[in-house]
């Protein structure tokens, strides 16, 4: 029997096509997470407890963009499904449901939300994984910045913060600063920070004071920092100790400007914890959102939030999610229909000067390889006639 055999050099086309399409089969099977009709991310966050409002509003927000995109027939014909994992803002809770969802759950990337310590607790396993990482609520620094590849931050980082609230202060015509702070990591990633601007711009603290995360009164640090006579007083807490310091103030009659962080973006929910009139009328925090959950310009996302969460006490950290969310879904789009985690994370450093719904027109620039804090641009937020607005932005070099 005479057998024919193919030239040197060229094969049959049916065996090419079989070829190729195992190839294309192969490259899925080895990019976590993708299938023809899926992306798989997954979540890590505070679902309950003292913080939640770090870990599940965002992720609620993140969730109505999702529901949208979804709508609209996915990214390139794929649905998004998020898988959210509880890590309570506890680092070693953290460290363990991260490697479950790389290992087990098998997400193509990460979204985190939650509490600083947790996030940079996990850095050391993603950066030896390479999973694609974006946060969008943690703010320390150090996340993101000096850059690992694969690692990307979409609020305000804290070094940023600081430098903003000092010049700020400086602006609005403060004289005497004053400084109330944490002394754990998270204090400690803005406090050095900020020292060294006010030191760049020639000025000393006039009172510099501690308070502890879980304290039930400022009246000591109150009475310091008004006998030194300060007109302004940065503020490097939480909500809870922010509002135990906003509310002495009231009561010992001493009113400066204060000025929060991103970590107290919702001024009409610290003025609820304070319980006393006019503990905001002269605060003002911090936000990476230009908008609140009652700014008209946040309508169609707020009515989202109150369909699909109805239980949420809704307030700018479901934004914060909002707008992390549209970044990452920007840099699915672009690293196109094949994609693989190296594809997204070349994507999210190509981003330059982005605008989305919630945060300032054109300010996210995530910049790779030398800088991926992806937002710089400050948003000012104050109390008043019962709803929170912003009085304007800020950039932050």
């Amino acid at each position: 029997m005479k057998v024919t055999r193919p030239k040197a050099g060229f094969l049959p086309v049916a065996f090419m096509a079989v070829l190729l399409s195992a190839a294309s089969l192969s490259a899925n099977a080895q990019t976590p997470g993708v299938t023809p009709t899926e992306i798989r991310i997954g979540a890590v966050g505070p679902a309950s407890g003292p913080n939640y409002i770090y870990g599940r509003l965002p992720l609620n927000g993140v969730e109505t963009v999702i529901e949208k995109v979804n709508l609209a027939g996915g990214i390139h014909g794929r649905k998004i499904t998020l898988v959210r994992q509880d890590d309570q803002c506890d680092p070693a809770t953290s460290i363990a449901v991260t490697r479950r969802l790389i290992h087990s759950e098998k997400v193509f990337a990460i979204i985190g939300s939650g509490c600083s310590n947790a996030m940079l607790a996990i850095k050391p396993e993603l950066t030896q994984t390479g999973t694609p990482f974006v946060n969008i609520v943690a703010a320390a620094d150090s996340i993101a910045n000096p850059p690992v590849k694969n690692i990307f931050t979409t609020n305000l980082s804290s070094a940023l913060e600081s430098r903003a609230q000092v010049q700020y202060a400086i602006a609005s015509g403060a004289k005497r600063i004053a400084i109330i702070s944490l002394h754990d990591a998270w204090g400690r990633d803005r406090y050095n920070p900020m020292i060294a601007e006010m030191k760049r711009l020639g000025i000393t603290p006039v009172a510099d004071e501690e308070i502890s995360a879980d304290a039930n009164s400022a009246a000591a640090q109150i009475l310091k920092i008004r006998a030194a006579n300060a007109d302004a007083i940065m503020l490097l807490t939480y909500s809870k100790p922010t509002a135990i310091i906003l509310r002495d103030a009231v009561r010992m009659q001493f009113k400066p400007s204060m000025i929060a962080t991103s970590a107290v973006a919702d001024p009409l929910a610290v003025q609820e914890q304070a319980g006393v009139p006019g503990a905001t009328d002269k605060f003002v925090t911090i936000s990476p959102v230009r908008y609140t959950p009652s700014s008209p310009e946040a309508a169609d996302w707020r009515q989202r939030l109150e369909r699909m969460f109805p239980k949420d006490n809704l307030s700018a950290f479901n934004l914060f999610g909002v707008g992390g969310a549209q970044v990452i879904f920007e840099a699915l789009r672009r690293a196109g229909p094949d994609l693989t985690q190296d594809k997204f994370i070349a994507a999210m450093g190509g981003i330059k000067n982005l605008s989305v719904d919630v945060f300032p027109p054109g300010s996210v620039t995530c910049n790779s390889p030398s800088d991926h804090r992806c937002v710089r641009t400050v948003a000012w937020i104050r109390a008043k006639d019962g709803k929170n607005e912003t009085m304007g932005t800020t950039r932050v070099d």
